[in-house]
């Protein structure tokens, strides 16, 4: 078993899901009393979130990859980014990382392939849904993308306001259930719950629309890689 590297804490809520998603995961897969080999670098998300809504990049960047190096010291051999925003961070952080990062993006569209879906909605952060460096992952897969337009800003306030910090909104997850409903109606076959903290509020028993949840995804497929042989 290969040893995971999560960098957690954006945030710590969802970083919960991953350990929980990985140990579960390896229970399925192997059995018995085993459990995931998993270091968690849980950074601290506010001066994070600060320089995301200041369009500090750079700052966030590096921060990713100062982690990810922490990891690769400590021993880990396939490194999460767990945050789907973060992921705008993640050349920069491969190419200053010798170990492979699974991106939380491929692992989805791999899911949507999977399934035949040609149209997807995709919810997450205001980052994620309107900038190009992960739909446009999506788009160049062929699989058409679908954001919520007008309610960009409510999906991020859900987000931000109430999720990262451990609330849990009836009145909330219904405004994100009629999001999906009307990004059903212009003909989204799925949608991407793409943040990571979307699941705490949105589950496949929610909607009739397939739900891909992107901390599961992720997850589960962490721990395929960290089970497969070098020559696979």
């Amino acid at each position: 078993m290969k040893t995971i590297g999560l960098i957690g804490g954006m945030s710590w809520e969802s970083t919960v899901t991953y350990y929980q998603v990985i140990n579960e995961t390896i229970r399925r897969e192997l059995g018995g009393l085993h459990s995931a080999k998993v270091i968690i670098y849980s950074v601290d998300f506010a001066p994070i979130a600060e320089a995301q809504e200041r369009d500090d990049w750079d700052s966030c960047a590096e921060a990713m990859a100062e982690a990810a190096q922490s990891l690769e010291k400590a021993g880990a051999d396939l490194i999460l980014i767990g945050a789907n925003t973060m992921h705008i961070c993640a050349p920069y952080v491969q190419e200053h990382s010798s170990v492979r990062l699974l991106h939380i993006a491929d692992a989805t569209i791999g899911r949507l392939k999977r399934d035949h879906i040609g149209t997807v909605a995709l919810l997450g952060t205001k980052y994620t849904m309107c900038m190009g460096f992960y739909k446009d992952r999506i788009l160049k897969s062929g699989i058409s993308v679908l954001i919520p337009g007008d309610d960009i800003d409510t999906v991020n306030d859900i987000i931000y306001d109430e999720l990262c910090r451990g609330i849990i909104s009836e009145q909330s997850k219904q405004k994100l259930l009629d999001i999906i409903s009307a990004l059903k109606e212009k003909g989204a076959q799925g949608v991407i719950l793409g943040c990571t903290e979307l699941g705490l509020l949105v589950a496949q028993s929610d909607t009739d629309l397939p739900v891909y949840d992107t901390t599961l995804i992720h997850g589960e497929e962490a721990v395929l890689e960290a089970l497969k042989s070098d020559s696979e």
